[in-house]
């Protein structure tokens, strides 16, 4: 079998950023270089070129999908009989490693998709609420593997999806805090029947093959409408881990309510060594074992290369 056939049998359409920009289609840019900046992650290079280039064209998409699947909805409340008063918000999932900029990915297309012309609510929720508090992960001796199916409490996720997916007019999400590397006891966020929610976390793409430990028949990913990938050579994604855990030391780590405060003082050598055997024993292990795979699953795959920048783009036909 000759290259070219193996290649004309993937089940995605593969795109060079050139290609992929040029499906922007002239949408203007709705947003300006200060907008990006706020949105952009502490280790990101993150330009309005990426935006015009990358996400414009996503969000138009997007919007492609969002607007069939409302035509569909309407065929349905036609067949039925009822009044379509009850929205059904269009659930996109964003995966992909610790460190590749799944947050922001997920706040552009959040700012974009708001901006269109109609007004879509967008709501952003991650999965890392869903993380088992501290005090439980210590009882099960999970600490060390905080991020891996297991120390997620996947029914409560499930749970919190299947509400959104029924059209429940109030759902409330778990609030997680980095600063305290906990969830916060007391605080919730409200999700009221947005047009879309954008669900991002290491987990949305995973299935039953993830969760042997906790076997059940509903996962997050049966209800996400479409899913997105973020991905990156596992070399560059250990370099952008070590490269924000040496950003937080100079910053976030030196707040003296940080989880991680006592890496504040450590020297810049100590530093790498420490967020090199965390990348080891714990991020890359998971990526390996857990994220990775999921990554065919996904409707979109954006590759990145140095720089953050999306190099490749590839499409579930």
């Amino acid at each position: 079998m000759t290259k070219a056939v193996q290649s004309s049998l993937t089940p995605y359409l593969q795109f060079s950023r050139k290609q992929w920009a040029a499906l922007r289609n002239s949408v203007p840019l709705m947003l300006t270089e200060e907008e990006i900046f706020k949105l952009k992650g502490i280790n990101e290079d993150f330009s309005l070129d990426e935006v015009a280039e990358i996400y414009l064209p996503l969000s138009r998409l997007l919007n492609f999908y969002i607007s069939s699947n409302l035509r569909r909805q309407a065929v349905l409340e036609q067949f039925l009989g009822t009044d379509g008063q009850q929205r059904i918000p269009y659930i996109i999932g964003i995966a992909g490693s610790v460190a590749v900029g799944k947050s922001t990915t997920a706040r552009v297309l959040q700012a974009l998709l708001s901006r269109w012309p109609e007004h879509r609510t967008v709501e952003l929720v991650t999965t890392d609420g869903f993380l088992h508090p501290n005090q439980v992960l210590k009882q099960r001796d999970l600490m060390k593997k905080k991020g891996f199916p297991e120390s997620y409490d996947i029914r409560s996720l499930v749970n919190f999806v299947s509400k959104v997916k029924s059209g429940t007019p109030q759902v409330t999400a778990p609030v997680y805090s980095h600063l305290i590397y906990d969830v916060l006891q007391n605080e919730q966020k409200v999700i009221s029947k947005p047009d879309i929610l954008i669900l991002e976390g290491l987990n949305v793409l995973q299935n039953g093959s993830d969760y042997n430990h906790d076997p059940h028949h509903v996962f997050v990913s049966d209800f996400v409408d479409f899913s997105i990938y973020v991905d990156a050579p596992e070399v560059l994604l250990q370099n952008w881990y070590i490269n924000r855990f040496l950003k937080f030391r100079q910053s976030a780590f030196s707040n003296p309510n940080s989880y991680f405060h006592h890496y504040s003082q450590l020297s810049e050598q100590e530093a790498v060594t420490i967020a090199s055997q965390l990348w080891t024993e714990i991020n890359g292990r998971n990526l390996q074992q857990n994220i990775l795979p999921t990554r065919e699953r996904a409707n979109l795959i954006l590759g990145k290369s140095a720089n953050h920048a999306v190099e490749r783009i590839r499409l579930r036909k």
